[in-house]
């Protein structure tokens, strides 16, 4: 997992897998080699058992400065373009996000810009500290959207207030983030990686099937009309029928006890 430019740290512990970018002194901004390692973490998240949440973060002052514009600057030189960055990175570490059958937390430490923070908005929470910003800067480089901010931007904040985002670029701070719908929570700088942590366990303590199933349903019934949305809805509600955490659970509320959840 490691390359001399960068690291990024996985960790396990009590049912959360913790991505840490951990390039602090290019505010984790991201080259080939981080991103092949990134969606390397993501892929073996979602394919544990045993991890039942993802949590994830960035080391030092940001959580993520989007592309690494010194890399680029090569590629540009060497006539290279985009490199195919967009469809070999950047799109598959969105996808695995959005659709792996798990939670997955963004616990937003500093500055997120451009992919960086399209990587924030992929996730299905984002945790910010008092002192985090938000700026989608691809226009300002010359460039329209990627890493899903032209898709995920819209369903937080709504059209509108997605096309100012991303037209004007302008940075956002956590007060505001939270404010319009960006973010889940806000906490002190020095509360974050508690704040974060606390949630993910609480999720991964959860019925990770009907998790999963949710995700989806919310996808399906994104694009479709209301009685596809419907249809999906009894599919996955017959998967989840029989699952053993719903059968326990079931038990539980009739024997007015708390539920406990094995993802199963």
């Amino acid at each position: 997992m490691e390359h001399p430019e960068m690291t990024v740290i996985y960790d396990v512990d009590e049912a959360v897998a913790t991505i840490t970018l951990d390039r602090p002194e290019a505010m984790n901004s991201l080259t080939a080699a981080v991103k092949a390692d990134l969606l390397a973490a993501l892929r073996r998240a979602a394919g544990d058992e045993a991890v039942r949440a993802v949590l994830l973060t960035g080391s030092g002052r940001a959580f993520c400065a989007g592309q690494d514009l010194r890399e680029h600057a090569g590629n540009l030189e060497r006539g290279l373009g985009l490199a195919n960055t967009v469809r070999d990175h950047y799109n598959p570490i969105v996808l695995t996000v959005t659709s792996m059958d798990k939670p997955v937390v963004a616990a937003v430490n500093g500055v997120a810009a451009g992919a960086g923070a399209s990587l924030a908005f992929a996730c299905d929470f984002r945790v910010a500290a008092d002192t985090a910003k938000f700026a989608m800067a691809f226009c300002g480089i010359g460039l329209g959207p990627d890493s899903g901010a032209s898709w995920t931007l819209q369903r937080l904040v709504g059209p509108a207030r997605a096309r100012e985002l991303l037209l004007l670029g302008e940075t956002v701070e956590a007060a505001r983030a939270h404010e319009i719908g960006l973010v889940t929570q806000v906490v002190p700088a020095d509360r974050l990686a508690s704040a974060a942590r606390e949630l993910a366990v609480r999720l991964a303590q959860g019925p990770t099937r009907a998790y999963g199933a949710t995700k989806r349903a919310l996808d399906h019934a994104a694009s479709r009309p209301l009685a596809e949305a419907l249809e999906r809805e009894a599919e996955l509600q017959d998967e989840l029928a029989a699952t053993s955490d719903h059968l326990a659970a079931t038990k539980a509320f009739l024997s007015k006890e708390r539920p406990r959840f094995e993802g199963r």
